[in-house]
């Protein structure tokens, strides 16, 4: 079931909008006092005041809240809640270390509940974490290690999962959502399950507004600024940009360009590239 919410046409621009319910997923507005940071705002610019990322300014004030991402929970966890995070495109969960006592900020996966308990277990459960080498083929997985006992690095946005494709003697391989297919140590961890707001992706923005709310500023197309400012930029009316392919405001490859160190030692972990956009 999705859990888009729609509006009345009103204006133009609710008539393009969609929103996530929330009403039918979160638990709790407030978010955990202890579990929270101040976040300051660059807008973009560096130490200098020089702007090195563009579209960056404004937008609604945030607190960080401190997500654990190792998940040693020996005697398993409760969820006392599921919130929202305006840091990220996930939920978040408010959980009981059982064996501490102390709570904790983990990231929602599809299935967790409010008021459940999660103990360790040889069943596959959604929401708890295993070794790599423990899960059967076909099987999909979020918050995957890169290095055993780093702490989840990959597949941590709302909505994704990688497929466990095979399992080899010392490694796993996994098709990440990017598409690539790549090689990691059996010991390695990982939660079961994908994470949740899978309905994130389907979200339309509507209007400008949105956007600033969220510290994105507006961008303008290449094509029609003046040929000083952009590899675009000149001609008069609707014409190509005059380019075998797009380029970079400072004249760069752009869309799908590779950028990867040809010589960086875990290439050789990769089995298959990520797709191109």
């Amino acid at each position: 079931m999705s859990n888009l919410k729609l509006y009345k046409p009103t204006t133009p621009a609710r008539r393009k909008t969609s929103v996530i319910n929330y009403k039918n997923i979160l638990t709790k507005d407030k978010p955990y006092k202890k579990l929270l940071l101040a976040k300051s705002k660059s807008g973009g610019r560096n130490n200098s005041g020089k702007i090195t990322v563009r579209h960056i300014g404004g937008g609604y004030r945030k607190l960080v809240r401190v997500i654990t991402y190792k998940h040693n929970f020996t005697q398993g966890y409760k969820v006392q809640s599921i919130e929202y995070d305006p840091n990220r495109t996930a939920f978040i969960c408010l959980i009981i270390d059982l064996a501490t006592a102390k709570k904790h900020y983990i990231l929602h996966t599809k299935g967790l509940e409010a008021g459940k308990i999660y103990r360790p277990s040889n069943d596959f459960i959604e929401g708890n974490r295993y070794d790599l080498q423990a899960l059967p083929v076909g099987s999909f997985v979020s918050q995957v290690e890169l290095q055993p006992n780093q702490g989840a690095k990959l597949v941590r946005s709302a909505g994704n999962y990688a497929q466990v494709t095979a399992q080899e003697e010392k490694y796993t391989t996994l098709l990440l959502p990017s598409g690539e297919v790549r090689k990691f140590l059996n010991n390695c961890k990982c939660v079961l399950g994908r994470i949740g707001n899978e309905s994130f992706e389907l979200v339309r923005v509507g209007k400008a507004g949105r956007n600033v709310h969220k510290g994105i500023r507006p961008t303008v197309r290449g094509k029609v600024m003046n040929p000083a400012d952009h590899p675009h930029g000149g001609g008069e009316a609707r014409n190509p940009i005059g380019l075998k392919r797009p380029k970079t405001p400072w004249g760069k490859p752009a869309l799908g360009a590779r950028t990867r160190d040809k010589k960086k030692a875990s290439s050789k972990f990769i089995i298959k590239r990520r797709n191109k956009k």
